[in-house]
């Protein structure tokens, strides 16, 4: 068989080698809009070089995953989350024979539209906005709209349905929708362990037993449950008991470290942080903005900053600065001056 483009090739290498109930990238449902085809790439490996390319996926370096702006470099910021979910499912893409690239699209583009202080500033804004900011809906306006990437459906479709509440359409979304729960649930502790909120010793008993204290086997029995539950079958399940203890363990930190442990305490301060430029931004556009318009501009603004960049932002309006004379080196020339 020959081929007239590496496409051609990649998309029958999908067919020989994919599960029957993988999604195909020949077979994708398309984009919004209309694009001349890449004769080197299939639809779903553009996704991902899109997502890859943004503004938005370099911005996650700077965003709180749990611990607001820390200094140790160790911790994990919405970045090396998204990093560490697109690993995991690829490992369990590959397991299944379901579409690898998908997948990838999928986790890397998923907390796209996440706020800066992770979920404390998803919360703020989710009281001050008309209807509601759940990030993954701003995940999709960010890929649709923001930064108008044109992605695939069933890319767009991965990255809504990521949160629980909500059915993927495809294998692969399903498989993201697992592993980011089973990436934050892991890394979150050994974060937690870290700061020295939580010690091994202390994880529900039941748990440890069933997948062990250390997090590499920890995280490698739930991708086994996942694997071994899945394979040959059009849906990506874990096991009933896999996930009775996954859930186990995710509700034991929603107790001891999601939820009023010394990981939240700088919250009050982060709150504040969302709701005063919030309402600085709302005033700022009056004068020049058609008002039913103020609120989505200044929230798709606010939800795309650092944390850092928030701070700054909220230092320069709020925080009184000396007055600048351009002489702060003086004391230091008279100083050179003095003689002995």
């Amino acid at each position: 068989m020959t081929f007239k483009t590496i496409k051609e090739k990649l998309e029958q290498r999908e067919f020989d080698c994919l599960s029957e109930f993988a999604t195909k990238s020949r077979f994708s449902l398309g984009r919004k809009k209309e694009e001349e085809i890449s004769p080197m790439r299939t639809e779903f490996q553009r996704d991902r070089d899109r997502i890859l390319h943004s503004k938005a996926f370099r911005r996650l370096k700077h965003k709180t995953q749990v611990f607001l702006s820390p200094f140790d470099d160790h911790f994990r910021t919405r970045l090396t989350h998204t990093l560490e979910v697109s690993q995991i499912g690829r490992s369990i893409a590959r397991a299944l024979d379901m579409n690898e690239d998908l997948t990838e699209a999928i986790a890397l583009g998923h907390d796209l539209g996440h706020t800066p202080f992770g979920h404390c500033g998803e919360g703020v804004l989710n009281e001050l906005v008309k209807g509601g900011f759940h990030h993954n809906i701003q995940s999709v306006r960010v890929v649709e709209v923001l930064e108008d990437l044109n992605l695939c459906r069933e890319t767009v479709d991965g990255i809504l349905t990521h949160t629980w509440g909500y059915e993927p359409k495809t294998p692969e979304a399903q498989i993201v929708q697992l592993a980011d729960k089973i990436a934050y649930i892991n890394h979150d502790i050994e974060d937690s362990i870290r700061a020295g909120i939580i010690a091994e010793s202390d994880l529900p008993k039941d748990c440890i037993n069933y997948f062990s204290s250390n997090q590499s086997q920890r995280l490698n029995k739930m991708i086994n449950e996942i694997v071994n539950n899945s394979e040959g079958k059009p849906n990506v399940t874990m096991s009933e008991e896999g996930w009775h203890y996954t859930t186990k363990l995710r509700e034991w930190m929603f107790e001891n470290v999601y939820i009023d442990s010394p990981a939240k305490l700088e919250e009050k301060k982060a709150r504040n942080v969302v709701k005063e430029l919030f309402y600085l931004y709302c005033e700022m556009l009056k004068p020049v903005c058609e008002e039913n318009r103020i609120e989505r501009i200044v929230t798709d603004y606010i939800s795309g900053m650092t944390d850092r960049y928030a701070i700054e932002r909220f230092k320069e309006n709020f925080i009184p600065k000396g007055l600048k004379n351009g002489a702060n080196e003086d004391f230091l020339f008279k100083l050179a001056k003095i003689t002995d």
